[in-house]
């Protein structure tokens, strides 16, 4: 019969700044090599093969072969809940160069968590779907309706999640630099997606950062009547 859970073995690999660096760059749900994670980490990539060896042995990275390529990405999603929730507790580290300035305010602004929308962002459409009651706050998330959902087929999402009618929660995280809650899950992954197709949010490169294009801009004011 196995014992209790070793948290110790998961909270030493955490310990360390080149894992946490890496599976922070990984945490936007995009894949990446050990040489692009070697350049996110600064460090050689034979230190960075030793560090992604022991994170997919401990089963918070998988890694897909394609070609002469290998690309990690994390296990699942619930190594992000964790990461943010750790994020809401540490300090913020100290910004020494305008370059750190402009990387870290691009984060808070608008960033993926995963697969869905955080930051200033992600709260504040969030928020303007409470207030257009599309969805409802609950105890543990958020209640989406009928008529929330005829709201949204309108706005083209017509993810198969809309198929079965009737009341669902939606799950939330509490971002860790507004300290509000976001929409997450399956549909906040479906909503951050509708939004690229609608080319009003794109990737900044070598990021987990996302910015509003001129057209999204205009039409968050327009539809959410949110100004950024």
């Amino acid at each position: 019969m196995p014992g209790e859970a070793d948290i110790a073995s998961v909270a030493a690999l955490l310990a360390d700044e080149t894992r946490t660096t890496m599976l922070i760059a990984l945490s936007d749900g995009r894949a990446f090599t050990a040489s692009e994670l070697a350049k996110r980490a600064r460090v050689a990539p034979s230190t960075a093969s030793e560090h992604l060896s022991r994170l997919v042995a401990s089963s918070l990275l998988v890694v897909e072969k394609q070609g002469r390529n290998r690309f990690y990405r994390l296990a699942d999603d619930s190594i992000v809940e964790v990461m943010e929730n750790l994020a809401r507790l540490a300090p913020q580290r100290k910004i020494r160069t305008l370059s750190e300035a402009e990387s870290a305010k691009a984060v808070h602004r608008a960033r993926m968590c995963y697969n869905h929308l955080a930051g200033t962002l992600g709260v504040k459409l969030t928020e303007a779907l409470v207030e257009k009651r599309i969805l409802r706050v609950a105890d543990t998330g958020y209640i989406m309706e009928n008529e929330g959902i005829a709201w949204l087929e309108d706005f083209g999402m017509t993810n198969g999640m809309f198929k079965k009618r009737g009341p669902r929660l939606i799950p939330w995280h509490i971002d860790w630099s507004e300290r509000k809650h976001h929409v997450a899950g399956n549909f906040g992954a479906a909503f951050a997606n509708n939004l690229f197709e609608l080319h009003w949010i794109e990737r900044q490169p070598a990021s987990r950062a996302i910015r509003l294009t001129e057209q999204g801009q205009s039409e968050m004011e327009h539809v959410f009547g949110l100004r950024f």
